[in-house]
C-alpha cells in the first residue's frame, strides 16, 4: 500500500489504524493549517541542511523538493553536498534525477522536478545569492 495523504499532501497514518485514516475528512481550513505546518517543517530542514547563500527562488525550490521527498532525502542527497560546496549548477542538475518511483520514470515527477529546476535556476536581480 502507498502512503496515505490528506489535504495538500500531508502524510497521515502510522500503519496501526489505517481503516480509521481511510475514512478521515478535513475542512479546507484544516488542510491549510496542515500545509502551513508542513511547509514550516521543510523550511526548517532547508535552513538546517543548506549552509551557503541561496536565493529565495532556490529556497522555494528546495522546500518543494523536501516537501515531496522528505527532509531526510534532502539531507542525504548529492544535491545538498554540491550546493554546500557552492556548486550551484551541479546542484540544480541533481534535482532532475529524482523523477522515479519504484525504479520507473514518472511523468508527474519529471514535470515536478523540471518546475523545481526552473525555479531553482531562475533569479530576479534582487534575488541572487550574496
Amino acid at each position: 500500500m502507498g502512503l496515505l495523504t490528506i489535504g495538500y499532501g500531508h502524510l497521515i497514518g502510522n500503519g496501526t489504524d489505517l481503516k480509521h485514516e481511510l475514512n478521515r475528512t478535513i475542512t479546507i481550513e484544516e488542510a491549510v493549517d496542515l500545509l502551513r505546518a508542513d511547509l514550516n517543517k521543510f523550511e526548517r530542514g532547508v535552513s538546517r541542511y543548506i549552509n551557503v547563500p541561496i536565493s529565495q527562488n532556490q529556497v522555494d525550490a528546495l522546500v518543494s523538493f523536501a516537501y515531496n521527498l522528505g527532509n531526510g532525502t534532502l539531507q542525504r542527497s548529492t544535491l545538498r553536498q554540491k550546493l554546500n560546496r557552492q556548486d550551484y549548477e551541479g546542484a540544480s542538475k541533481e534535482i532532475l534525477k529524482y523523477n522515479k518511483a519504484g525504479g520507473q520514470v514518472l511523468k508527474g515527477l519529471t514535470r515536478r522536478r523540471q518546475a523545481e529546476y526552473a525555479l531553482f535556476t531562475s533569479t530576479a536581480s534582487s534575488d541572487t545569492p550574496d
